[in-house]
């Protein structure tokens, strides 16, 4: 009897080396891999079974020997597909904590954005897609725009990185996200944290009265991660939580709906460690939750749930196996 054929995620992202200073009052820095990492590890430990992951990343040669190193280390991760190396330097990040949730950061290398020549026959190969905008040059507008009408299946996206620009000296900086709406049609599910939402609605006045005019068919969810708070979603009112039934609204005419927004505050007290990676924790396990079958205030719990374990472990390594409770964080070390 022929086994079942797992179901393909793709996601789309970019794995950064970072250089953290003064995480979680640390004085030594640490480097190692994250960015796209950490949801990777999410997924790993929160996609349903009968699920494949699926990487598509663009690695820079210089450090590729590791970076292929680090993604074989996952169970089951399709790295053979997806994974092109480039000769533009690897994209690395320097984080310096000034506070349990501030901290400034500095980008340097870059590898190039995909177009849609390279991207499309990669998506073909997936049945959904999460897009994990890590860098915020994963790919350009025109890209997503052909994304949207080119891939059938699924699409989530994490928005971070594109509410931060880059000054003369590789420093990251808060920005406004030109296009927004644009943007926010590329997809079937975006997300973004609070202060990103909040720039979305600087120039077009209060951000929930705009998520609550653009929600609707096309775009059928906002998620906001409130960080100590929770996360709060905005949905249209007819939202079905299986995400491989999204496309079926598509093209269709536009028409004004209610809708609803769910609160899942944060349960317990807020914990206390290293908070890289959290939001995009959040994002792969609240994704999983979903395919996996849960309706959305169950899957935003346990997504705040999954973010705060991320907190007890330093760094992406073995982090799927932490957030799988394979390990305890005194065995992380």
């Amino acid at each position: 009897m022929n086994e079942k054929k797992p179901k393909r995620l793709g996601v789309v992202g970019t794995l950064v080396w970072d250089t953290i200073k003064l995480r979680d009052g640390r004085p030594a820095p640490v480097e190692e891999w994250g960015g796209v990492a950490y949801a990777l590890s999410a997924f790993e430990a929160a996609l349903p079974e009968h699920w494949e992951i699926v990487p598509i990343v663009k690695v820079g040669s210089d450090l590729s020997e590791s970076a292929w190193a680090f993604l074989r280390s996952f169970p089951r991760m399709d790295v053979e597909t997806g994974i092109r190396v480039v000769p533009e330097p690897n994209n690395r990040v320097e984080l310096v904590y000034t506070g349990p949730d501030r901290r400034t950061e500095r980008l340097t290398g870059g590898v190039p954005p995909w177009s849609w020549a390279e991207l499309g026959p990669l998506a073909s190969t997936c049945d959904a897609l999460y897009v994990n905008f890590i860098s915020g040059f994963e790919m350009k507008l025109d890209t997503a725009r052909s994304l949207r009408s080119g891939f059938p299946g699924p699409t989530y996206a994490d928005l971070h990185s594109l509410f931060l620009g880059v000054d003369s000296r590789g420093l990251r900086f808060p920005q406004e996200l030109p296009s927004c709406k644009a943007w926010l049609r590329c997809f079937d599910a975006v997300q973004m944290n609070n202060k990103e939402f909040d720039l979305l609605g600087r120039a077009l006045g209060d951000p929930w009265e705009l998520a609550a005019q653009i929600v609707g068919q096309e775009l059928k969810l906002i998620a906001v991660t409130l960080g100590g708070g929770g996360a709060e979603c905005v949905a249209r009112a007819a939202f079905g939580c299986d995400p491989l039934g999204w496309p079926d609204t598509r093209n269709r005419d536009a028409t004004s709906q209610p809708v609803t927004r769910e609160i899942a505050p944060l349960e317990g007290a807020e914990a206390v460690g290293d908070p890289t990676g959290c939001g995009d924790v959040w994002g792969a396990t609240f994704l999983s939750r979903l395919i996996g079958g849960d309706q959305l205030r169950p899957a935003m719990i346990q997504a705040n749930r999954i973010a705060a374990m991320n907190v007890g472990h330093r760094g992406a390594g073995g982090l799927h196996q932490h957030l799988g409770g394979r390990l305890s964080p005194q065995e992380d070390g």
